[in-house]
């Protein structure tokens, strides 16, 4: 298994951020999303059931 490249220095304001499809909540960039950072809708587990504005 090959390593994933750390183009992140500790600085967490540099790193991307995309509003949450249901809830619109800024989601930052996650290393565990790092392959599919493009795919990435949902925040977490809820709005991705939820799937629509909450409101």
């Amino acid at each position: 298994m090959k390593p994933i490249p750390r183009p992140f220095k500790g600085n967490k304001a540099s790193l991307p951020l995309k509003p949450c499809q249901a809830c619109g909540r800024p989601m930052s960039w996650r290393r565990a999303w790092a392959r599919h950072w493009d795919e990435v809708k949902y925040c977490s587990e809820g709005c991705r059931r939820a799937k629509g504005p909450r409101g």
